[in-house]
């Protein structure tokens, strides 16, 4: 892996994917893995992505949230299952059957307009329920089913629906699982409600990441992780209800780091003023160092004045605010720094570390975001160490 002319860079990780599947795959203990590779996938980046998924045969399907992701899983050679969880125009459903998707169902329209596509093609259309339990985002309620199964009945080239799905709401945001419980039991309700309709489903899912780490009644059939594939824990409060039942620890590393180099270094005497809007004043002469990387490329602006990145090894603190494609960091403490310097934004450089959950506590989010929100357009390679 060749850095050398790169000025702004992610690197990934294959022994730390394997890791983090080996852990899951424990944990599903024979269930089918479907693995999230929505938004860019978490923003690790979809394409080198789905290269390290293909050499995993326990991973048998990949989740997108959209159309378009699903098709670019297909150009970037994924072969095996494709589910997708998000809505898609009702004008474009005939990709579901020429790149062999399986869509989750949500509205009456979509249903039916499938069921006329499977009325004239020649490869079956796998379609999955998404229920409503309490989270109120995408699914249908109890009093939709009826109609959702005389769909079913009308196009009987569209079959039953192969599987039956659902979301926890709050299951990683407290270490109280009773909504948890109670979705759950809505879940299994309504699928009593679906087989008197004649329309049993063949699998169940309902794990997250979260619901796979704790709860063995939440995996049936299939789980679904995404963040901890990337090797993040959905929360604290997850990792503390883990812990707590007496799980292991370190079942999980980061796949992602992000990195960057000096572009030029400054000598700032006293009293100055650095960046935008005149923010942060030195009390006494400063070396800072400017970095190509800004808030276009998913570096928060919320980290003004407040993060700090890695330099030989050592922290330096963001001085002023994030610009647009540029930031300052402050080495007057750290000799030796050099034009290209490489510099750490997220990862490990020497004994010192940054996570992405350090970075989403400062910019008050989630580690989710922090990684969802990084650029495209960044160079992803793949890390032979």
């Amino acid at each position: 892996m060749d850095t050398k002319n790169l000025l702004n860079w992610i690197e990934l990780s294959p022994a730390a994917l394997d890791k983090n599947l080996d852990s899951l795959s424990r944990l599903a203990a024979g269930r089918t893995i479907a693995v999230a590779v929505k938004s860019n996938a978490y923003g690790h980046g979809l394409a080198p992505m789905i290269d390290l998924l293909d050499r995993r045969p326990d991973v048998e399907y990949v989740s997108v949230h959209s159309l378009d992701e699903a098709i670019q899983c297909r150009k970037y050679g994924w072969s095996r299952r494709i589910l997708l969880l998000g809505p898609a125009p009702l004008t474009d459903l005939e990709a579901i059957p020429e790149f062999d998707l399986e869509p989750v169902v949500f509205t009456s329209q979509a249903l039916t307009r499938l069921g006329k596509l499977a009325a004239k093609s020649d490869r079956p259309i796998r379609t999955h329920v998404k229920l409503e339990t309490g989270t109120h985002r995408q699914g249908i309620t109890a009093k939709e089913l009826e109609q959702f199964a005389a769909i079913y009945k009308k196009y009987p080239r569209l079959g039953k629906p192969y599987g039956v799905s659902m979301h926890f709401a709050n299951i990683e945001d407290t270490t109280n699982h009773a909504y948890a419980q109670g979705q759950l039991d809505v879940f299994n309700t309504l699928i009593k409600r679906m087989a008197a309709l004649g329309i049993k489903p063949t699998i169940r899912h309902t794990a997250c990441s979260a619901a796979l780490i704790l709860f063995e009644k939440t995996r049936f059939e299939m789980v679904r992780p995404g963040i901890a594939v990337y090797g993040h824990w959905p929360s604290k409060e997850t990792y503390l209800s883990y812990r707590l039942g007496g799980g292991v620890n370190d079942i999980f590393s980061p796949v992602l780091s992000w990195h960057t180099r000096v572009t030029q270094i400054k000598k700032v005497p006293r009293d100055s003023f650095v960046g935008y809007g005149c923010t942060y004043r030195t009390t006494a002469p400063t070396r800072l160092a400017v970095l190509p990387v800004g808030y276009a490329d998913g570096y928060d602006r919320s980290l003004s004045s407040l993060a700090y990145v890695l330099i030989k090894g050592q922290r330096a603190p963001v001085r002023g605010r994030v610009c647009m494609n540029l930031m300052m960091v402050d080495i007057t403490d750290i000799p030796g720094v050099r034009l290209e310097e490489p510099v750490t934004l997220i990862g490990r450089q020497g004994e010192e570390s940054l996570s992405a959950e350090q970075v989403a506590a400062w910019a008050g989010t989630i580690s989710y975001e922090i990684l969802a929100r990084l650029s495209p357009d960044i160079s992803r390679l793949i890390s032979h160490v």
